[in-house]
């Protein structure tokens, strides 16, 4: 049962930031990654109330810190 919160505190988190790196926008990582969640709960592999908030709190970190990871664009010297 440990295995299954750690999990969910670590990887919906990785899941955006990795999606975010392929994908050029964070905006399509956060959304496969709700749906690869909405669909394990559908599943039934999710089952209790507090997996669910501690996915959506790694999802918010994962996240905010892909929006911290985005290349700064400098100005030009011309």
């Amino acid at each position: 049962m440990a295995l299954k919160y750690l999990s969910a505190l670590l990887l919906p988190g990785l899941l955006v930031l990795f999606f975010t790196r392929v994908s050029y926008n964070r905006i399509i990582g956060l959304v496969l990654t709700v749906g690869l969640i909405a669909a394990s709960v559908y599943k039934g592999y999710t089952n209790s109330f507090a997996l669910i908030v501690i996915d959506a709190l790694s999802l918010t970190v994962g996240f905010w810190y892909a929006q911290k990871l985005k290349p700064k664009i400098k100005p030009s010297a011309e």
